[in-house]
């Protein structure tokens, strides 16, 4: 029902205990701290996920069983892998055309804007996969192969119950922590700047050293840490980049990002505050956040739902990490929809952007073990 299983341990949820009482994201601190002090049986701990838009309902509940581990991600299982006689029909929503069509708008806006006191500077567009496949996805062997890559969180939550004759998980394998609390100590590794990964060797290595050295995604990468400092330095008396904007890579693509470490004001404050103050980062939406949400809603034509949002867990003391849910799909019985976004900035390019797109979307369907059109992979993983 709930796996977040990171580098170091993982976290599973089972069963459903309880549900916290849904909101906007502006009240999920409070929301928390009344579920817990109303709710003084079963684990300590709730569990679930965040929309990407701020003002839809969220959805954590708290399980009947919490178990936190060491990670065992060398268990994990082999590529999803459909059988043979599954036929999968994909659907992009929209078209690669449209969806360059709406990046070259959102350059356009961008470039409109450039004169203005509080310009557009990024906006972040999506698009998806709608997969139909004759049998049920099995969201357990879907999340096994995904958490095959050491380099990433691999997460499955629950979701509410909406139309949907199965009841919907969203799954996924995302490099980014929003934030987590410990204590008094607060992480954040926000990532921007992305570039595609190779098999051929000197062609990996040629992508990484674009990445690192383009001024573009520099620019970009440097906006979304601008914005997590100004968001968590009213509630940290320390807060610090160790190591700087480093190179960061999944099995498929090579980030830019930059770990930060601050320790808190106030001890008392809980990880869910922070992580409502920071969703959603540019990274996933755009600055200013307001107006590039506004620009996301008239041009994505499609409502994101959890994509973009987060999944993660929060304690009665306050600790808890919460990860940003890109990389990720929408999983109800046979149908899924799968999501991946790119950040536009001055000096996007519509066709590169959606070339970034079908780059990300490769580590779900490569653990599906299927192609962008829906072919099956020749090459399983022993």
């Amino acid at each position: 029902m709930f796996r977040l299983q990171g580098s170091a341990r993982s976290v599973t949820g089972q069963g459903l205990r309880a549900e916290v009482e849904r909101g906007a994201i502006d009240s999920l601190a409070a929301r928390v701290a009344a579920f817990f002090a109303e709710n003084q049986s079963g684990p300590r701990v709730v569990m679930g996920a965040l929309p990407f838009d701020r003002s839809q309902t969220d959805y954590l509940f708290q399980p009947q069983i919490c178990a936190d581990a060491a990670d065992d991600r060398g268990s994990a299982g082999k590529r999803m892998a459909l059988p043979d006689a599954v036929r999968c029909a994909i659907t992009p929503v929209p078209l690669p055309v449209a969806y360059g069509e709406a990046v070259a708008a959102a350059l356009k806006l961008i470039a409109g804007s450039a004169g203005e006191p509080d310009p557009l500077t990024k906006v972040v567009l999506s698009r998806s996969l709608e997969l139909a496949s004759t049998h049920e996805f099995d969201a357990a062997r879907l999340l096994a192969a995904l958490a095959r890559d050491p380099s990433i969180t691999a997460f499955s939550t629950l979701l509410p119950a909406g139309a949907d004759a199965a009841r919907p998980l969203l799954v996924g394998a995302t490099p980014e922590l929003l934030v987590s609390r410990k204590a008094s100590e607060v992480v954040s590794h926000p990532l921007a700047g992305s570039a595609r990964r190779y098999a051929d060797p000197a062609a990996d290595r040629a992508s990484a050293a674009a990445l690192e050295t383009s001024e573009k995604d520099r620019r970009e990468h440097q906006a979304v840490v601008d914005a997590v400092f100004d968001a968590l330095s009213p509630y940290c008396r320390e807060l610090k980049a160790p190591e700087g904007t480093t190179l960061r890579s999944t099995a498929s693509m090579w980030h830019l990002g930059t770990r930060i470490v601050g320790r808190l004001k106030d001890a008392e404050t809980p990880v869910a505050e922070l992580a409502s103050v920071l969703h959603p980062t540019p990274a996933v939406c755009g600055l200013p956040r307001e107006r590039s949400a506004e620009v996301i809603g008239q041009l994505e034509g499609y409502d994101r739902g959890f994509y973009a949002g987060a999944v993660g867990w929060a304690d009665e003391a306050g600790d808890g990490e919460w990860y940003v849910s890109i990389r990720s799909a929408r999983l109800a019985g046979r149908h899924a929809t799968l999501y991946a976004g790119a950040g536009i900035v001055a000096g996007s390019d519509p066709a590169g952007e959606t070339d970034e797109t079908s780059a990300k979307f490769v580590a779900l369907l490569s653990a599906l073990g299927i192609d962008e059109h829906g072919r099956p992979l020749r090459e399983h993983a022993a």
